[in-house]
């Protein structure tokens, strides 16, 4: 709160008004005395040799010269006095004149702001959205800390800690995290709450090519977030990540920005992409990965991931990827990931590894599996699918998405485009093997 005070009064008013006419008859006096020195002067003989500046003389050859006089020392003195009492008169008369017809109006005013009134600046105490959505959400944001064994003929034994964050989604204890902070079989994974409790847990599931994994842990009735829509942002509205930067000295920080881009494609390491990224400049550092990036009201719109090597560039997955995951584990207990046996590229994902194709929707069919569901249903390398169960499909989160809904041995409409000719497949749906999960 700031206050300014105005002193001004009536009386110091009077008194301003008082000086004033003081310094006006002063002022007067003065220029009597200038014009007393004035007439002296213009009467000295001095002064009529100096304005007499030319010679009356006549000219000889060509010698031509003019004839006049030093001004003497009193001529000096006069201007010199000249100057200094104008001067003297400004500063006098005519600044504090000048400063009290602007000052008095101004205080005056128009009788809202009376004299000695106290003006009181009052800040604004509504919280802002970045406050309101900590407040929300903050609770259901944990840090995990893992211990890795290894084993080695020469060192022998050797221990790895590792830390990152995670998000609440489930009151019974189910936690969403990246694969890279759960790591490779962890001897310990211990969860720390907002409370102050701590855990352990056990990674229920983990895709280290999506970068995801879900933590379980045995509790009820936790804090849990709520999950936005992420097939519905728009690039410009507000983001902010809550994680645990750095480890567990700056644990829960909060950073604020905006959605900078949407479907981005990123080379994390040699031959590995990870796609349809939201685009961030919400401040993402080591130990924020695995932590929540939520909107304007409070939702988690994805999961933080990675950060580029460039400043306000952090990256997030998705959340919608995660639902049919995270739904099937809570009401089943496991999650078995299906598929038709494809490599699937969207447009963005061309542009690495082919990019002497393009395409403006739908999926590319950049390979396939002898054998799998697809190519028994007919579709073969270079097709565009573009429906799923007339669902439109032109990213691969959207394309992931509908195949984790769905269990082994289901039946999928696809429509896909063949030589500019679009045709329809039902494929029959298997577990995916092993060694593509």
């Amino acid at each position: 709160m700031h206050i300014i005070n105005l002193p001004m009064e009536d009386e110091d008013m009077d008194d301003l008004d008082d000086r004033t006419k003081e310094q006006q008859e002063e002022a007067e006096q003065a220029e009597q005395e200038i014009h007393k020195v004035l007439v002296e002067e213009e009467n000295n003989s001095t002064a009529q040799n100096i304005m007499n500046t030319i010679d009356t003389a006549p000219v000889t050859d060509r010698n031509e010269y003019r004839s006049y006089k030093r001004p003497s020392g009193l001529s000096y003195l006069a201007t010199a006095l000249v100057g200094a009492i104008i001067g003297g008169l400004i500063v006098a008369v005519i600044v504090p004149s000048y400063l009290y017809n602007r000052l008095a109006p101004m205080l005056q005013g128009d009788g809202n702001v009376q004299m000695g009134q106290q003006v009181v600046i009052k800040p604004s105490a509504e919280l802002n959205v970045a406050a309101a959505v900590a407040q929300k959400v903050t609770p259901s944001v944990v840090r995990i800390s893992t211990v890795t064994v290894e084993r080695d003929l020469f060192f022998g034994k050797r221990s790895y800690e590792g830390v990152g964050s995670g998000v609440v989604i489930d009151p019974k204890g189910y936690i969403i995290t990246n694969a890279h902070v759960v790591g490779e079989h962890p001897e310990e994974l211990t969860v720390f709450f907002k409370d102050g409790k701590e855990l352990d847990g056990k990674v229920l599931w983990k895709d280290s090519l999506l970068d995801l994994a879900v933590v379980k842990v045995e509790a009820a009735g936790l804090p849990a977030a709520e999950l936005g829509d992420s097939d519905n942002l728009i690039v410009g509205e507000t983001s902010i990540a809550i994680g645990n930067p750095l480890g567990m000295r700056f644990e829960r920080t909060v950073t604020q920005g905006i959605v900078s881009g949407l479907n981005r494609s990123i080379m994390v390491e040699q031959g590995s992409v990870m796609e349809d990224l939201i685009q961030t400049d919400a401040a993402i550092n080591p130990g924020n990965s695995g932590g929540p990036l939520i909107n304007g009201q409070g939702q988690v719109i994805g999961i933080n991931t990675v950060k580029a090597s460039a400043e306000g560039l952090g990256f997030a997955i998705p959340i919608n990827i995660t639902k049919p995951i995270t739904q099937k584990l809570i009401k089943n207990g496991e999650f078995i990931p299906t598929y038709m046996g494809i490599t699937p590229l969207d447009s963005e994902m061309l542009g690495y590894y082919a990019t002497d194709i393009e395409i403006k929707k739908g999926i590319y069919v950049y390979d396939i599996m002898e054998g799998a569901p697809a190519a028994r249903a007919g579709l073969r390398t270079g097709d565009v699918i573009t429906h799923i169960n007339d669902a439109e499909v032109n990213t691969l989160v959207k394309f992931k998405s509908i195949l984790y809904s769905m269990n082994p041995d289901d039946t999928i409409s696809v429509r896909y485009i063949k030589n500019n000719t679009e045709y329809t497949a039902d494929i029959k749906l298997a577990e995916m093997p092993e060694e593509y999960r």
